[in-house]
């Protein structure tokens, strides 16, 4: 295990959607304000009648059943597929797929893969380069990645699999980039491979708390044993058999997200601010002081992103398609553009 950097330290877990805080500190109420501090879909899915029988009794295996075959057709993927609470759900499980051991996440990426391993007992480090995965019991990448937006293509997962344990790769924002994704390749080739698919970023329905967990074989199996046998409602079931389903939606959103990404990254060349990364649900920039522009946007009832680890990153989701002015605005004013007088 050379290959594997120091340990995470253990920090606070930190995360976007912390619009409270923000109001709090800055005011404001919340129809004022505009959170893009998340990569959720902006424009969401429109909400299909939801059946009163929904609401009322327990999902049956034939709603279940339902609700997999959409996700089927959605990823491709011939391996089993579990639905869970959320891709959050999923990270809480991937912990008791196997004992303890030594894991190694592909870093800087969202904070709660290391977060739930170290809380279920695994030793857990950060590794900059796939190479530096090899040989961890398990190995977490996310593709593409948040917040910087690194992909990974899947030839060069498929290989890694068989350098480590357990390999889990968080597709949560693969929607827009399908061929990126390794759900396709799952199977008998593949035994230790699973990959974690979020519903609600793309279809803009976090609220509703889906995402899915694929893998082949035992390992899928395992997945559905912890999952339980009721790990999603029945409104859940109901929205998403649908939407998943619905390509013309998926190609319409796909086509606007990519447009708006480009909008946004044209904002923000002219305030000065470079492309880190991202994917068309979010874009990371390089800023003199992240966290003079954060402040600068929040006077501005805008909330956005920064990081621990990063004096310059900021990130912005996208957003509404009727809130552009908004963000413009702000982007473009002269204090932004001025920088802050050095400290003496």
């Amino acid at each position: 295990m050379d290959s594997l950097a120091d340990p995470i330290p253990s920090t606070a877990r930190d995360h976007g959607g912390n619009l409270d805080a923000a109001m709090a500190r800055f005011g404001g109420d919340r129809a004022a304000w505009l959170d893009l501090s998340t990569g959720i879909n902006p424009d969401p899915y429109p909400v299909p009648p939801i059946p009163a029988e929904a609401w009322a009794v327990l999902p049956r295996r034939s709603d279940m059943a339902r609700l997999i075959a959409a996700a089927r057709a959605a990823y491709g993927c011939p391996a089993r597929i579990v639905a869970v609470n959320g891709a959050q759900g999923a990270i809480q499980i991937v912990p008791m797929l196997r004992a303890p051991g030594r894991a190694a996440v592909l870093a800087p990426t969202y904070n709660e893969h290391a977060a739930a391993l170290r809380a279920g007992g695994w030793e857990v480090t950060e590794a900059r380069d796939l190479d530096a995965l090899a040989g961890a019991d398990l190995a977490v990448v996310v593709n593409p990645n948040n917040p910087d937006g690194r992909r990974t293509p899947p030839e060069a997962l498929a290989a890694l699999a068989g350098r480590v344990g357990l390999l889990v790769v968080d597709e949560s924002f693969g929607d827009p980039e399908p061929g990126l994704s390794l759900a396709p390749r799952l199977g008998s080739e593949l035994p230790n491979v699973v990959v974690l698919r979020s519903f609600g970023k793309f279809y803009g329905l976090a609220g509703l708390r889906l995402g899915f967990a694929l893998a082949h074989g035992a390992l899928g199996d395992r997945l559905a044993e912890l999952a339980g046998p009721w790990p999603v409602s029945g409104p859940a079931i109901e929205i998403a058999s649908a939407a998943l389903l619905d390509k013309d939606w998926q190609t319409e959103t796909t086509a606007r997200l990519t447009h708006g990404a480009a909008k946004l990254d044209a904002l923000a060349r002219g305030a000065g601010w470079q492309l880190v990364g991202g994917s068309p649900l979010f874009r990371t920039y390089a800023t003199p002081d992240a966290r003079a522009a954060q402040e600068h946007l929040a006077a501005r009832r805008i909330w956005t992103r920064v990081f621990p680890y990063s004096e310059s990153w900021i990130r912005l989701g996208l957003p509404p398609s009727d809130r552009w002015d908004q963000l413009e605005a702000a982007l473009t004013s002269r204090e932004l553009r001025t920088p802050r007088p050095a400290a003496p």
